[in-house]
């Protein structure tokens, strides 16, 4: 049975969604905040200079390994009970990641907090999207709920930055202690338990595609790390095998982890495959311009937190304005602009170089990635889900995440192994720049790929469905 998710009250929506994105940030701010804080992390708990990669691909590979069990869990438990679940085993983890005092102990935690966001990720999605009617109203919930995600990730940098240098790396965890709680007791008073759907979990289904995509998460990152070897093949071309089993699993399944009958919408396909490589440049335009920052320009963490704030400047306000840009233009016309400006900033940072002006070779295009991420996200957000069942609002939003997830770790990786090609003989400053403006051409590469995928399906579907709804209803005599 359908949820009646809309007679809630104004005031309870307003509650709501402000729940929603709390948890949302929480969870993208976890991404980023540890990023400048990396070498403090590196001196304190021993980490060597390759291990130190894992306190991101830890949390990266449980969460999105584990992001469609999440989803589906969420369809027949509960999705408030799987927000509760997922928010309690997020703050647990941290409050431990907090208190690490040896690399394995944090490893162990970051893969355990990574679960819990698997958990929590999706349930936030889904809970947008049964608590609000689609139209207007959803459109905004869904440009704030982008927003946050964006603006969470270079906030997170920020922040990062400021407590290495003032305080402590840890504190960045330490303080989703408090807000976890206040979070899950809100969710008590204000979330309504949604309708669960009968039956089981598919468990083979769990299986593959949890070890398939952690495996080619793993396999992109050993690639970057120990290059082509026969193992890296090796591991790459089993999970590809776990993945197309999982595929063939969900054909037959009663009860699918992942109802096939998603891809059935071009748009919504197109969408996850758009997400996929946009996040795969943006995540890598955060990773590399940090490197550059650091190891070219010569910033401390705290001064190369602050030196993000370009990216944030027009991105909030434009993802605000999206709604009303939407209603003006059309939804295809601002996720296509996103796509343009976003391009055109890529290439234009991967010119930056030893010596560079701040100014006009990172801050300038740090705009225009701002504008990007605030123009293209909600698009793509509100196309993944979109013409979704309430029955499946837990597997879209599954979807979604994945995609979001499976670009935001196998794309760095990939920008990673790119950018060390030919870089024999160079070091220092030198070696850095050389990688940053190779990783930020293969960056441009991905975006472009991003807008013929949107122009060949999003944009298509979405223009046929528009004229749909704008033919009238022949009247009857």
């Amino acid at each position: 049975m359908p949820d009646r998710h809309l007679t809630a009250s104004p005031q309870h929506k307003t509650a709501i969604l402000a729940i929603i994105l709390i948890s949302y940030v929480m969870i993208v701010l976890d991404i980023s905040v540890v990023l400048t804080g990396l070498p403090k992390i590196h001196h304190e708990l021993g980490f060597t200079d390759a291990g130190l990669a894992w306190v991101q691909s830890a949390y990266t590979l449980t969460f999105g390994g584990f992001l469609l069990l999440g989803a589906r869990a969420g369809d027949i438990l509960g999705r408030r009970r799987m927000f509760i679940t997922g928010m309690a085993i997020f703050t647990l983890a941290s409050l431990a990641i907090g208190a690490s005092q040896s690399a394995a102990w944090m490893l162990a935690w970051r893969a355990i907090q990574g679960l819990g966001s698997a958990i929590l990720a999706p349930a936030t999605l889904a809970l947008l999207q049964t608590n609000f009617e689609e139209g207007d109203e959803r459109v905004r919930a869904v440009s704030l709920y982008s927003a946050a995600a964006g603006v969470s990730a270079t906030v997170g940098l920020i922040v990062g930055g400021l407590l290495a240098d003032w305080l402590s790396w840890r504190v960045g965890f330490l303080i989703n202690l408090p807000i976890g709680i206040a979070m899950i007791l809100a969710a008590r008073v204000y979330i309504k338990e949604t309708g669960r759907q009968p039956g089981t979990f598919d468990i083979p289904g769990a299986l593959t595609s949890t070890t398939g995509m952690s495996g080619l998460v793993y396999g992109f990152i050993r690639s970057a790390q120990a290059g082509w070897d026969g193992t890296t093949i090796g591991i790459i071309a089993l999970s590809l095998v776990l993945l197309a089993t999982f595929v063939h699993i969900e054909r037959r399944a009663k009860q699918p982890i992942l109802p096939l009958r998603l891809f059935s919408d071009i748009e919504r396909s197109g969408a996850y495959g758009a997400r996929v490589l946009y996040l795969g440049a943006m995540v890598g335009f955060f990773f590399f311009t940090t490197l550059y920052l650091q190891e070219v320009a010569g910033l401390r963490p705290a001064l190369t937190g602050i030196a993000f704030v370009p990216a944030t400047a027009l991105h909030v306000p434009i993802a605000m304005i999206v709604p009303r840009l939407i209603r003006r233009f059309g939804r295809n016309a601002v996720l296509v602009a996103g796509m343009i400006v976003g391009i055109v900033a890529m290439a234009w940072l991967s010119r930056a170089g030893v010596g560079s002006s701040y100014w006009t070779a990172i801050a300038m295009p740090m705009l225009l990635i701002g504008i990007s991420q605030g123009l293209t996200l909600s698009p793509l957000t509100s196309s993944g889900v979109a013409r979704v069942d309430n029955a499946d609002a837990g597997a879209a939003s599954g979807a979604v995440n994945v995609a979001h997830q499976m670009g935001a770790s196998v794309g760095l990786s990939v920008l990673i192994a790119i950018a060390a090609i030919g870089s024999a003989g160079l070091s220092g400053a030198d070696l850095t720049a050389y990688r940053v403006s190779h990783a930020f051409d293969a960056g441009t590469v991905m975006l472009v790929l991003t807008l013929i995928i949107a122009l060949l399906t999003i944009v298509p579907a979405a223009s046929r469905q528009a004229n749909s709804n704008a033919v009238p209803t022949e009247r009857t005599a």
